[in-house]
């Protein structure tokens, strides 16, 4: 059933959408991330009753629709499934709630400025707590990493590892803040409109040697193979390899050492819950469980939007957060232009996949922290297997998520609920039948943390189930079953990824993380930003 809902009156969506309010918490004693209170709305003149559709309520589409509505733009925001989130996703099994991702919150500013906009502040929907330490890694001799935001014990990490590598990780950090301030601050909602502007961000990519790849660049720093690992894994949260990634996207280490790294209490869908409640506030208009089959044109303007349940709705520009290849092969079918994007877009490296083991057991282990990273006994050569050879790798690269640690609320009393993700090839490069192959798949990942954390797992097991690359390709119309959209490479980066703006067709946008910057919260919500501007001149 598609269940409409706005501002308006209209009938109400998902009954699990709606966040409690931050007040209602007041007792717990917790850390709170209050958003700056700043005026900063977006005059709401010159619009001239100008309207919009976005299609896809992923992160990047809803940061999109709630700085459209915010800018006086009538906008409807169409969802194909039951629930809103995208890639942040949510299930309730046995009194567990498993979040689908992402899980990794930092420079939570860039969300709280969505509802600043209006003069709203994003503490009032949603509550984020602190998480430390920010993570811990782990390798199969015992060895463990703990990193978070104090800068002494940190230290006392590195020199664990290596004391001799002290001098040489401050000077990573300094490359690392210079990379964060050229890429994220600077560029992260950089339009590149045409190659010329890519050109002229060429000397700061230059200076910043980004050719070269994030281990590479780590590598020249520090000589300690696990604090090589420790600096470098960051750009696989976002699809990327760190053999491959270009050096700039070590500004993620910054970012995330000036920020912190957060968790929405009640989960990531809490933080959904929390933009589609800001969105409907200002008066945005949400379609849920209805696809959007087609984006109609007349010549080169995107006049309309057919959707499977025979909605139409038209409006004056159309955005779309899904998939870059969904776009252009299926939503445009038909357009020459369409055709043609297709053919390159099939000549892209698109990034892997992932492997998710979802499972809720009896017990609490106060002990495994929110975030963890299982390494195992290779890393180079795991990642080449995954990233160019397309093999599933005997060994893995395991992120834990264990998210009961922060908020018990996501389990039973006694109980703990948690994740393990492993990337994985994509379906291009790895076409095998995963209703075969996922479950044995999921007990190796299982046999992994009983023997490395949790002995008994298997007796504590209440609920389990799992999430694989075909699941990404039927839910999310992911092409290939990609996780995270392109593979984040210098070759794919700015103006060479989706553009914020169609070359041909005027009035359709794109957004999310088939553009520039690319994956991640932060990401998309830079992406987002970037589209807006665009579209507010031009509705000009």
């Amino acid at each position: 059933m598609t269940r409409v809902k706005s501002r308006s009156g209209q009938e109400g969506g998902h009954p699990h959408l709606v966040p409690k309010a931050a007040s209602a918490h007041k007792g717990a004693v917790t850390t709170m991330y209050k958003a700056k209170k700043r005026m900063t709305a977006i005059p709401r003149t010159g619009t001239g009753g100008r309207s919009a559709i976005v299609i896809g309520a992923g992160l990047g589409g809803l940061a999109l629709a709630i700085r459209l509505q915010s800018a006086g733009i009538a906008t409807t925001l169409v969802e194909a499934r039951d629930k809103p989130g995208g890639r942040a996703y949510y299930w309730q099994r046995e009194g567990f709630t498993f979040d689908a991702g992402p899980t990794v919150l930092t420079d939570p500013d860039c969300l709280a400025e969505l509802w600043r906009l209006s003069g709203h502040d994003m503490a009032d929907d949603v509550t984020l707590e602190p998480v430390t330490p920010f993570y811990r890694l782990s390798w199969p001799d015992g060895t463990t990493f703990d990193h978070g935001i104090d800068e002494a014990a940190l230290r006392q990490e590195i020199a664990k590892l290596d004391s001799g590598d002290l001098p040489g990780y401050e000077r990573f950090l300094d490359y690392s803040a210079e990379a964060c301030h050229e890429g994220y601050r600077r560029l992260g909602s950089a339009t590149f409109l045409d190659f010329a502007s890519m050109v002229k961000s060429a000397p700061a990519l230059a200076r910043h040697q980004a050719w070269r790849s994030v281990y590479s660049m780590v590598s020249g720093f520090v000589k300690n193979e696990k604090l090589r690992q420790a600096l470098s894994f960051h750009i696989m949260r976002i699809g990327g390899n760190p053999m491959t990634a270009s050096a700039v996207h070590s500004l993620i280490y910054k970012l995330e050492k000036d920020s912190g790294v957060w968790f929405p209490r009640g989960g990531t869908n809490r933080l959904v819950a929390a933009m589609v409640t800001q969105f409907e506030r200002i008066g945005g208009t949400l379609r849920l469980g209805d696809p959007v089959d087609r984006i109609e044109t007349v010549g080169d303007r995107a006049v309309a939007v057919q959707t499977r349940q025979g909605w139409r709705g038209e409006a004056d520009a159309i955005a779309s957060n899904a998939d870059l290849m969904h776009n252009y092969r299926d939503l445009l079918a038909g357009h020459p232009h369409a055709a043609r994007q297709t053919e390159k877009l099939a000549r892209k490296r698109w990034s892997p996949s992932l492997f998710l083991v979802h499972f809720g057991i009896r017990g609490t282990w106060p002990g495994i922290p929110h975030h963890m990273m299982l390494f195992g006994p290779r890393y180079e050569g795991l990642l080449t297997d995954i990233y160019q050879h397309g093999l599933l790798p005997a060994d893995f690269a395991l992120y834990l998520h264990h998210p009961t640690v922060t908020d018990p609320s996501l389990a039973p009393e006694g109980c703990s609920t948690f994740y393990a993700m492993a990337p994985v090839p994509n379906m291009g490069k790895l076409p095998i039948d995963w209703d075969e192959i996922g479950p044995n798949y999921a007990d190796r990942i299982l046999d992994e943390i009983e023997r490395r954390l949790i002995p008994d797992i298997r007796s504590r097991i209440v609920t389990q189930f799992h999430y694989a690359p075909p699941d990404f390709a039927r839910d999310l119309h992911a092409h290939l079953g990609n996780a995270f959209s392109l593979e984040p490479l210098l070759s794919q980066s700015g103006w060479l990824r989706g553009h914020h703006r169609d070359d041909v067709i005027s009035n359709l946008y794109l957004v999310g993380a088939g553009t520039h910057p690319g994956a991640g919260i932060p990401g998309v919500t830079g992406s987002a930003k970037a589209t807006a501007r665009l579209m507010l001149e031009d509705l000009q």
